[in-house]
């Protein structure tokens, strides 16, 4: 299963097929939620900040707060937060 490589979500699972380049082509690393017009949506924030951010959007829509870090926790080690 391939996963946007900075939240983990299922790029099958973006409405919009993943984020896009800044030339208007879509990116198969990133989704939409994360990546538009060739740049991060979330700028200066740290692997762990992000998470936070997705477990509260997670639980937003219906998740239940543990089980959305879980599904989570691998963001420190996706490509964008490699260093």
């Amino acid at each position: 299963m391939h996963v946007c490589q900075s939240c983990g979500m299922p790029m099958n699972k973006d409405p919009e097929g993943g984020g896009s380049e800044a030339d208007g082509v879509k990116s198969t690393t990133y989704c939409s939620y994360c990546y538009g017009d060739g740049d991060f949506l979330a700028k200066d924030v740290t692997a762990q900040e992000f998470q936070a951010v997705c477990v509260e959007k997670m639980s937003e829509h219906g998740w239940w707060k543990p089980l959305a870090w879980l599904f989570t926790r691998g963001i420190p080690k996706l490509e964008r937060w490699r260093s």
